[in-house]
């Protein structure tokens, strides 16, 4: 399921994406505000890819990595996961390498992604987790019209706030 915007193509990864991958997973920028193990090599970033590749497979996810049209390189990735049984609600994912940050990159990617899951996959909701302390990432759901969930946790990670955008 590749996705395009102005300056954009959402695309699945593959194999091929491995050093990318790698990469985007083991910033220390981007891992600043997730509880997850970066990897640490190639082998590590072509596992996490075949994980990816089996969920897409079980519709667990729809996942693309980003690139802009004239280059083949990954700047970030953008999922929609963690479906309700009914699948009428999942939530949104995202990564970006902080040099793209800032640049409406993710904006573009995620109004993409939006319109993908209540068109497409005909969502009533999507729901956003991110860290209380990342401001990018709550600007970038404001912008979008993501309401806060007031006083709604995140089981497990007590420093995410919760978003939600209907349809």
């Amino acid at each position: 399921m590749i996705l395009e915007t102005e300056r954009l193509v959402l695309k699945e990864i593959n194999e091929n994406h491995a050093e990318d991958i790698l990469k985007i997973r083991s910033n220390e920028e981007i891992n600043k505000f997730l509880r997850r193990i970066p990897p640490q090599d190639n082998y590590d970033a072509l596992s996490f890819i075949l994980t990816i590749k089996r969920r897409i497979e079980n519709k667990q996810t729809v996942f693309w990595g980003i690139s802009f049209k004239d280059q083949p390189n990954l700047i970030g990735t953008i999922c929609l996961w963690n479906f309700s049984e009914d699948r009428k609600t999942a939530e949104v994912g995202y990564e970006l390498l902080p040099d793209y940050h800032r640049k409406g990159v993710m904006s573009e990617a995620l109004q993409s992604v939006l319109n993908f899951g209540f068109k497409d996959l005909d969502l009533s909701q999507i729901l956003a987790f991110t860290h209380r302390l990342n401001e990018n990432s709550k600007r970038l759901l404001l912008k979008h019209h993501f309401v806060l969930e007031e006083g709604r946790k995140d089981e497990g990670f007590p420093d995410n706030v919760v978003f939600s955008l209907k349809r």
